[in-house]
């Protein structure tokens, strides 16, 4: 018999900043089967509080070799048969940027996709990852499991996805080759969940902290649950989580019926 799946995805830019600001008591109360975190940016050493290993959940962190810098986390009310930890990239795997937390056939990533928007020379490294992320995605299509990849992508697909799209044509995150690469995900098969049941303007996941960006929803739809072709159709509902702040991004949630 089919059961209700819940995965909260968020960029929590600081797990101990989220903390303060009460990201656990919500997790808590929302009832989830996985949360995939991202932007740590702790070390694990720096983890050794209770509030970081939730009761009912088993708990995995990848930490950054730089200190307060990047990292993922995925916690799991089962325990994951297997975890793999990086994607073998030497350029990347140092940044932590990859967790993938499997239960039986189906496998939960916690994915953080570098960001172009400091300088050419990041932008390129951006570039560089996803001509790596691609053949992995094609690689993992052909295996005999599902997965759900949750993460900060930091690419917002189309118009309809950010706020001032005129604007920020020639912008990180808003690149046509960026959006083209995206294109290509969802060509071969790829969905994106949240769009499965929510086609409306304005779902937005990032709100820059210039100006008064999160008062007026000028924002970004940056983060994703994106799922193989097996899971299509399987979303019930979806949430962006904006009543209450634990970062510049908001949580994702989607109940799927596995």
């Amino acid at each position: 018999m089919a059961s209700r799946f819940r995965v909260i995805s968020i960029n929590v830019n600081g797990i101990r900043a989220a903390a303060r600001k009460g990201f656990f008591d919500w997790m808590a109360a929302k009832k989830p089967d996985v949360v995939c975190v991202q932007e740590i940016r702790a070390q694990i050493q720096q983890l050794d509080d209770p509030v970081f290993s939730p009761a009912g959940y088993h708990c995995e962190y990848l930490d950054a070799d730089k200190k307060g810098y990047s990292g993922v986390a995925i916690y799991s009310r089962r325990k994951p048969d297997r975890i793999i930890r990086g994607l073998g990239w030497a350029e990347f795997d140092h940044e932590a940027r990859y967790l993938e937390a499997q239960f039986g056939k189906l496998s939960v990533v916690s994915l953080y996709l570098p960001s172009g928007s400091s300088s050419e020379e990041r932008q390129a490294k951006k570039f560089r990852f996803l001509d790596l992320l691609m053949p992995h995605l094609r690689k993992l299509r052909r295996k005999r499991r599902e997965y759900i990849l949750c993460g900060d992508w930091n690419i917002a697909h189309r118009e309809i996805d950010l706020k001032n799209w005129k604007a920020n044509q020639k912008n990180s995150g808003f690149l046509p080759e960026e959006r083209a690469w995206m294109d290509q995900l969802f060509a071969e098969g790829y969905v994106d969940a949240f769009r499965e049941i929510n086609s409306e303007a304005e779902q937005y996941t990032w709100w820059s902290n210039r100006g008064r960006a999160w008062d007026n929803n000028v924002g970004w739809r940056i983060d994703y649950q994106v799922v193989t072709p097996g899971l299509k159709g399987k979303v019930r509902a979806a949430e962006i989580f904006r009543a209450r702040r634990f970062s510049d991004h908001a949580p994702l949630t989607l109940d799927y019926e596995l």
